[in-house]
């Protein structure tokens, strides 16, 4: 199978890249290298370029031909979606449609897109099924809605993936996230633990829940690799278009992941308490029921300490090697 792969050089598109590699499907990697790296491509061909470059898109259509599209480039931060919303509809909604347009002018029909748990906002019940009210509360969630829905009115086969908490590194050390800036928890309690951060901030210690702070639901970026793998075959056996979540089902607390941090690291590290940010739902946990039925989802790393260890083992490697 020929896979095009938008943000294939970035944190979760590289794995889902070497799952593809590893396979054996014919995988060409499109990406700007903004947040992504050459040396995360671990299998097909890079093309470096722009979504907003219609004509070099149309070249690597002509020459390329492929039989689908895995669409992983955008803009992921959030408080940065807030400063800056503009920069955000046009790299994730207007880009999004360069790269839709390209795929009807060259027919191709299958189309796999990132999304993210942000279109839910903060949801009244949890676990989360996909069929909820959707209400972003920032431009990042906002923009991914807007994409959803415009796919939706297409005459083109997809599936959106929601994104929860995705953590986690290759276990052979080979790739995994590498953004100075970095926000998540996970890599923010592993970094903290090395001596890279002097402190980790929590934010609201006063949620409703049973030690106070906000509860997550965590996916290793493997198992998220391989529900992309799922979705393509899904839509290569004729499956009609449709939604899952891409989570476990459950959830911890920012103080129980601060505590196996600590434990799987053998590191204790300075943690300060700081008001709530505006936005942050108490609980935000996935209800994955319908991604184990229709695709038979089965997570082969459903474990915090796994987890955790292979983000502490390849932050070492980052800061040794600057692979920045």
């Amino acid at each position: 199978m020929k896979v095009l792969v938008t943000g294939g050089a970035g944190y979760i598109g590289s794995f889902i890249v070497k799952v593809l590699g590893e396979r054996g499907d014919d995988v060409l990697v499109y990406d700007n290298l903004s947040t992504g790296h050459r040396w995360a491509v671990l299998y097909g061909k890079l093309v470096e370029g722009d979504l907003n470059n219609s004509k070099t898109l149309e070249n690597i259509f002509s020459y390329f031909k492929p039989d689908a599209v895995i669409h992983m480039a955008a803009s992921v931060v959030v408080p940065e979606s807030v400063k800056y919303p503009l920069k955000y509809y046009r790299n994730n909604v207007i880009n999004s449609i360069n790269l839709l347009e390209t795929c009807e002018r060259f027919n191709v029909k299958k189309f796999i897109f990132s999304s993210s748990a942000a279109v839910y906002g903060i949801p009244h019940t949890n676990p989360v099924k996909e069929d909820m009210p959707l209400n972003p509360i920032n431009p990042y969630g906002s923009t991914k809605l807007v994409v959803e829905k415009l796919l939706q009115d297409l005459p083109i086969q997809h599936v959106c993936l929601r994104y929860f908490n995705v953590a986690g590194a290759d276990e052979k050390c080979r790739i995994g996230q590498a953004v100075k800036d970095a926000t998540h928890l996970i890599t923010r309690c592993v970094r903290t633990a090395l001596g890279k951060c002097r402190c980790l901030e929590i934010y609201g210690s006063d949620y409703d829940t049973d030690d106070g702070t906000c509860i997550r639901d965590y996916i290793h970026v493997e198992d998220l690799a391989q529900a992309h793998i799922l979705a393509l075959d899904y839509l290569m056996d004729g499956g009609k278009s449709s939604i899952f979540n891409c989570g476990y089902g459950h959830g911890y607390s920012v103080l129980e992941v601060v505590n196996k941090t600590k434990e799987v690291m053998n590191i204790d590290f300075p943690v300060r308490f700081k008001g709530r940010r505006e936005g942050d739902p108490p609980v935000l946990i996935a209800d994955s029921e319908k991604i184990r039925k229709m695709l038979n989802f089965k997570p082969r790393y459903d474990d915090l300490e796994f987890i955790i260890r292979t983000a502490g083992n390849w932050e070492k490697r980052v800061w040794e090697e600057n692979l920045f």
